[in-house]
């Protein structure tokens, strides 16, 4: 106790000599605190002694550099580093990352309805919301905002998603390009509601469709709503969509699986270093339906909640999985409160299906010599048993019962989207084809693999980084021409074999643009509408669903 009653006191001692640095020390020791109080019992003297060192060095630093400190980014970066280095899913959130956190878990905010990314200064605009603010005032997908009010972005240093954010019915001037020529609009902030449950159809034969985008506070209210809805319309089989699904929270997957299951079933297991969080999570209700076929889609981009659902109903034989393996996160985290509004997010366990299995891919313990994961060999993967007598694996993430495709494609599409080929591509060709219809689409696979081949970024970003890496360890100790012409063959080998691995895979990266041109011209439902006739993932749950025979064969 003498330890840790002394870096109280120089704490106290050290605000009053630098009351501006107050705010961003109490969070780190708050978060310090909370590790003595209930992690860390038996490093109390390191724990102690590390945030003694760190406190002078944090302080000593912003009073003797050389140049102007900001000591709030200096300790958000410490931290974010700090924690970036346990594993992707453990993160300091300052205050306006506390509101983007809050945001993405409720699906709700007020501001302009679109879904934006931050490239070099700037807001782009991803995809347009139908009916809402900026989808009135005539912003498409693609347009870049340079200007916010008197704000220009270009020079602006802070989080420029916090300037499209504010009361509702307040005016918003903008200023954006549009294929390169500058353009405004005035738009009225309004209330914006992202729905977990985007899209439900009653398809041919009965079969009830829905989408499940994320897992958000209403993502199980959502899906009873709409499960409801399909069986008063007819629906005698069912397709849950989670492709794409990244998850969200633990409580909602545990309660859409009750929707199907009956009560007190178990459905996920938590196990950590910690006891408090071992914990068995059960079904609470009485079910909504425990007999209608159930085919649940899943691909590379289903992750964590997405997999908690689809991996339970797979061990309890409850509902054919199909797709292709999905993207293996088995780590639960916990948000908790810090002072002055911010919060850490910790991973405290890893999940587990009712099975037994632990679907992690990376093992962030346990790093190769680059310091990346090691990832999981499915050649190690460990048989388990379903309800049913089924044998299933751990490891890697959820391996459907009908196998649509391979990771070698899920990992393509994602390396597409990362570098914006496809999102590119279409932009260029939207206005190319502006009489184009949604029944009316026709794209030029050549065209799309001239425009890839032009693209810096069609070398994946980690590839693209350890060349570079190479290339500033060589100039160091003088790199030769001939060195740099090996490396420049080099790059251009990786970047023939990426197009050819798209020429492999033709159907899905055209299947993608489609989904693409889509959203721009019938927005998110016509999209779905669509893909409900034209996805294979999709194509082929409908017919499983429609197959009883098929069906049962697949679960026996």
């Amino acid at each position: 106790m003498l330890l840790l009653q002394k870096t109280i006191q120089l704490t106290k001692v050290y605000k009053m000599k630098n009351n501006k640095l107050k705010r961003v020390f109490i969070p780190l020791f708050a978060a310090g605190f909370l590790f003595f109080a209930v992690s860390f019992k038996n490093d109390f003297f390191e724990i102690a002694k590390q945030i003694e060192v760190f406190t002078e060095v944090f302080k000593t630093v912003n009073q003797n550099y050389v140049d102007k400190t900001v000591p709030a980014e200096l300790m958000d970066t410490a931290l974010k580093s700090m924690l970036k280095d346990l594993d992707p899913y453990t993160y300091f959130f300052n205050e306006q990352d506390v509101i983007r956190f809050k945001i993405n878990k409720r699906g709700e905010y007020t501001g302009i309805g679109a879904k934006i990314d931050q490239q070099d200064g700037f807001v782009i605009i991803k995809e347009v919301y139908e009916n809402y603010p900026a989808d009135k005032a005539g912003l498409k997908a693609g347009d870049v905002i340079t200007k916010v009010g008197d704000v220009s972005l270009e020079d602006y240093q802070e989080d420029a998603s916090a300037l499209l954010k504010g009361s509702k019915n307040a005016k918003l001037v903008l200023e954006y390009k549009r294929q390169n020529k500058k353009q405004t609009a005035t738009l009225t902030l309004d209330a914006v509601e992202i729905k977990a449950v985007p899209y439900y159809a009653l398809l041919e034969g009965n079969v009830g469709y829905i989408v499940l985008s994320k897992f958000t506070e209403k993502a199980a209210l959502e899906t009873e709503n709409a499960l409801t809805d399909l069986k008063n319309q007819g629906a005698t089989s069912l397709v849950l969509d989670l492709q794409n699904n990244p998850g969200g929270l633990l409580s909602q997957a545990i309660q859409i699986c009750n929707l199907f299951v009956d009560k007190d079933q178990i459905i996920v297991t938590t196990k950590s270093k910690n006891e408090e969080y071992n914990k068995i999570y059960k079904t609470k209700r009485n079910p909504v339906d425990t007999e209608i076929p159930l085919v649940i889609i899943v691909n590379g981009r289903s992750a964590s909640a997405s997999e908690i659902v689809s991996g339970a109903m797979q061990d309890l034989d409850r509902g054919v999985v199909v797709g292709s393996r999905s993207f293996g996160k088995g780590l639960v985290q916990r948000p908790m409160q810090l002072p002055y509004g911010t919060q850490v997010k910790v991973t405290i366990s890893r999940y587990f299906t009712p099975a037994g299995r632990c679907i992690q891919a990376l093992d962030y313990a346990h790093k190769d010599e680059n310091g990346k994961a090691i990832k999981f060999e499915l050649k190690e993967a460990t048989a388990f048993k379903t309800k049913g007598g089924r044998t299933v694996y751990d490891g890697g993430g959820v391996n459907p019962d009908i196998v649509l495709a391979d990771t070698q494609q899920d990992e393509l599409i994602k390396a597409l989207d990362k570098t914006n080929i496809i999102f590119d591509f279409v932009n260029d060709w939207f206005y190319k084809n502006p009489n184009a219809t949604a029944d009316n689409i026709n794209v030029s696979f050549d065209a799309f693999k001239a425009f890839a081949a032009e693209k810096d970024g069609l070398i994946q970003k980690d590839t693209e980084e350890a060349i570079n890496s190479l290339k500033t360890s060589l100039e160091k100790s003088g790199l030769t021409q001939t060195a740099k012409n090996q490396i420049e063959t080099l790059e251009k080998s990786i970047a023939n074999e990426q197009l050819d691995l798209i020429e492999k895979n033709k159907s899905s990266v055209l299947q993608e643009i489609k989904e693409e041109i889509l959203l721009r011209i019938v927005y998110r439902k016509g999209m779905y509408l669509h893909a409900t006739k034209e996805n294979p993932f999709i194509v082929e749950a409908k017919k499983i669903a429609l197959d009883q025979n098929k069906y049962q064969k697949i679960l026996k």
